[in-house]
């Protein structure tokens, strides 16, 4: 497979988009993200917000928050590592959060997975560090096969709003991968999703820029 220039493909967002209206989305995109330095308790909450969120209003979720901080021990991963079937059932009886079941236990699970890395890295935080950008689909299959609940989109947007140079397969990002030849429909397979790791490496090496960027451009350059 031969790549076009990244250059076209910023050129097609800067179509849409003006160079100015491009710069601006790329500031403000940025912003909106977390740096992998933070603490193990802010993972675990980062887990558990993409786990609730997941085929349920964002808006919901952030609404009821400070709620789920309370009840979750501030996703302190020790304690919540320790919960049993008391503290589920403390959990589905309280309105302060989304009383879902599945849900609970999977941010339980998640929280003995973060105990557990961090104290084989020394912090989660170091454990992220420690996986190359240049392999997200190995980073993404690890969260899904020892993580709860965090397969697929879930993996790329926790990863993303957590501070891991993360690229996320949106719609329109398919759209442009599609256009590109990098794929010719939605990545399912390995094979695929390998195609779509080596046009992003690729990407990066020839632009410099984060994964993120690249993502968010190609996205861009869709309309």
């Amino acid at each position: 497979m031969t790549l076009r220039k990244f250059s076209t493909i910023m050129a097609l967002a800067e179509k849409h988009h003006g160079a100015a209206g491009v710069k601006a989305k790329l500031a403000e995109h940025r912003r909106e993200h977390r740096t992998l330095d933070q603490q193990d308790d802010r993972f675990l909450a980062g887990m558990a917000k993409t786990v609730f969120s997941a085929g349920f209003s964002w808006d919901v979720v952030e609404q009821k928050w400070s709620g789920f901080e309370m009840a979750f021990d501030k996703f302190d991963p020790k304690k919540v590592a320790a919960y049993g079937a008391k503290d589920i059932a403390r959990l589905m009886k309280d309105a302060g959060i989304i009383r879902n079941g599945p849900k609970i236990k999977a941010t339980i699970a998640n929280a003995r997975f973060v105990r557990d890395l961090a104290e084989e890295h020394g912090s989660f935080a170091a454990f992220l560090k420690s996986w190359p950008v240049s392999d997200q689909v190995g980073l993404m299959d690890y969260l899904k096969k020892y993580g709860s609940r965090l397969g697929g989109n879930s993996a790329m947007y926790f990863l993303r709003f957590n501070g891991w140079d993360a690229f996320i397969l949106s719609t329109d990002v398919t759209k442009a991968l599609i256009r590109e030849g990098v794929i010719d429909r939605a990545p399912t397979s390995k094979a695929a999703m390998r195609a779509v790791q080596e046009a992003f490496n690729a990407w990066t090496g020839e632009t410099g820029r984060p994964q993120r960027e690249i993502s968010r451009i190609l996205a861009l350059s869709v309309g």
